[in-house]
């Protein structure tokens, strides 16, 4: 095998230019065409491809040496560069190329289990278990290197903005933040465990009582939960918290991260202030507190419109306290035939309503499902009422409004993707005023729907007792085409407040004490009013990257049962350090 010994890197493959020069370039055989007298060698690096050149010019040994390449050999090449005769308008170097006059065969390779291609019909598994190929995929490494922007880009503006980057631990104590946690044995400490972090939280909030008034940090957290294409069970947040603020202070410093971020790794501009809606206006007009504001379809209500009607499901719902409420799929009449909304009234009772009633406009007369309790004036009201038109689909979900709404958000987001009427662009919407409490129904108590030390409005705080549904939290979140980004809140520094907030979630002193004593100890040392948010960066990253999975943005990710397929992690451990740990393992019957 052949050293790079009297040669060293001068250009990139993909940046090698300026006809007459030499260089000196290194990287991976992606293609060989041995024409003979001639050989072209694409040579690839994560820039992009050069070709390389040989001939009948060319020393004999080296042009051996090249006619021995295979896919995935890595060479190192030095030559003189000249416009090439044909030219390739696909690639940035496609006008030169790189006459070689010596050529080092660093590490030969074997034919790898797929081809190095960015368009492959590899299945995923078999490209995970070979992730450090898979990786060298183009389409792959771009990827990585925008989420290596965007992380550098978060670091300069938070440092310029006066943000101290502090690492906070990995092994903590483990305390309730609403999933479930991973946890490390302690050798030391027989039977008792470490947590891995599902968030800074507590110690970020700690810094603020320190006097650091502005924390950033690039924060690794984990989280014990079912996997899908937008979850891993380790993850990254742009986590941040600020002293001496309240909700417009962060939303600003949010707004400025994200206009300079798309015009720096972009080239975008966005347009600030970012839209807002609060969770109830969000919920009405979307059915969603993280909706998809780049199409229409709106959640009308028409609950007034048939009040009077003897249709049972409707009357029903209305006398129960509930609603009727419809969204208008604009000309959806021939995608959806009588048998797709068959198949559109089970996806619905799949996820949770009665049933679904709906109106076909597709000839000179809407035909409704329910016609038999309207007149024909009655349905065209109705039509006129929703703006329906010859064409149009309407379709209607009468129940709760906790049924209603939600049902009606994912139909209008499954239906928009059928009709393929979601433009691209970015979206941005602060969601803010989310409600405190949340009822569970099964418990018959009231849960918070945040962490325990999210702040209530002001004038709220009156209600913790008697009326939990209206108390609001200063509590937001960022959003973008339907998927959020971002959660934060202002945080409880008042000590009388906070043990308030801990007797409304059904907290005992042994509990509170137990899972939270260290901070409430804290709080009666004095701390400034303060609150944060933490950014998805791995969302973030799929989203600019234009990616379909956090896999495509994710070196080594876990698959959906939280295995990763190349390394075969997680595994087993030996008796020794069991014993060491003080532990024992339940063999599973699936093993």
């Amino acid at each position: 095998m052949d050293t790079m010994k009297g040669l060293k890197r001068t250009n990139y493959c993909g940046e090698t230019k300026g006809v007459g020069q030499t260089a000196v370039v290194g990287g991976y055989v992606q293609k060989i065409r041995d024409l003979g007298n001639l050989i072209f060698i694409d040579l690839r690096d994560r820039t992009g491809i050069v070709q390389l050149a040989f001939d009948d010019g060319t020393d004999r040994g080296i042009f051996e040496k090249a006619k021995s390449c295979r896919s995935e050999f890595v060479l190192m090449a030095k030559g003189t560069v000249r416009e090439r005769e044909s030219k390739n308008n696909e690639i940035a170097t496609g006008d030169i190329e790189l006459y070689v006059d010596d050529l080092r065969i660093l590490a030969k390779a074997q034919t790898p289990p797929f081809e190095i291609t960015d368009e492959t019909k590899v299945n995923d598994e078999l490209r995970l278990k070979y992730r450090y190929l898979d990786l060298r995929r183009s389409v792959l490494q771009q990827n990585i290197i925008k989420r290596s922007l965007i992380a550098k880009t978060a670091r300069d503006y938070f440092a310029e903005n006066g943000f101290i980057e502090i690492e906070t631990p990995m092994m903590i104590k483990s305390t309730p933040e609403g999933a479930r946690d991973y946890v490390v044995p302690s050798r030391i400490h027989h039977g008792k465990f470490y947590a891995l972090p599902q968030s800074p939280q507590i110690y970020k909030q700690l810094l603020m009582i320190s006097g650091f008034d502005r924390y950033v940090q690039l924060a690794r957290c984990f989280r014990d939960e079912d996997l899908r294409a937008d979850r891993q069970p380790e993850f990254t947040q742009i986590d941040l918290e600020m002293s001496f603020v309240d909700v417009e202070d962060i939303l600003e410093i949010g707004e400025g991260f994200i206009k300079r971020l798309f015009k720096d790794v972009m080239n975008t501009d966005i347009p600030t202030p970012l839209p807002r809606l609060t969770y109830r206006e969000a919920m009405n007009r979307y059915g969603s507190d993280k909706p998809d504001t780049r199409f229409g379809m709106e959640i009308q209500d028409i609950t007034a419109a048939v009040k009077d009607s003897e249709f049972v499901v409707f009357k029903s719902a209305i006398e129960s306290g509930g609603s009727v409420r419809a969204i208008v799929a604009k000309n959806a009449a021939k995608t959806y035939t009588r048998k797709e909304m068959d198949k559109l009234v089970d996806y619905v009772k799949g996820i949770g309503a009665k049933g679904l009633a709906y109106v076909r406009w597709a000839d000179a007369e809407p035909n409704a499902t329910f016609k038999k309790f309207f007149t024909p004036e009655e349905i065209m009201s109705l039509m006129t009422e929703l703006g329906a038109e010859q064409g149009d689909v309407v379709m209607i979900v009468a129940d709760k409004d906790k049924v209603v709404l939600p049902t009606l958000g994912a139909l209008r987001l499954k239906v928009a993707k059928r009709l393929d009427i979601i433009p691209d662009g970015w979206n941005f919407l602060w969601i803010t005023e989310f409600p405190f409490f949340e009822y569970d129904e099964e418990s018959g108590s009231w849960a918070a729907m945040h962490h325990p030390f999210t702040m209530p409005m002001d004038e709220c705080v009156q209600y913790l007792d008697t009326n939990p549904e209206k108390v609001i939290a200063k509590a937001y979140d960022l959003v973008l085409n339907g998927i959020e980004l971002s959660s934060g809140s202002i945080r409880i520094t008042d000590y009388e407040l906070q043990q308030k907030m801990f007797e409304a979630l059904g907290l005992t002193d042994e509990e509170i004490e137990a899972k939270f004593g260290f901070l409430v100890e804290a709080y009666k040392y004095g701390a400034a009013p303060h609150g944060g948010m933490g950014i998805g960066l791995d969302r973030l990253s799929m989203l600019m990257c234009g990616a379909d999975s956090l896999r495509d943005v994710t070196a080594f990710p876990k698959v959906q049962n939280a295995s990763e397929l190349m390394s075969g992690a997680p595994g087993t451990i030996d008796d020794v350090q069991k014993e060491e740990l003080a532990i024992a393992t339940i063999e599973s019957e699936k093993e």
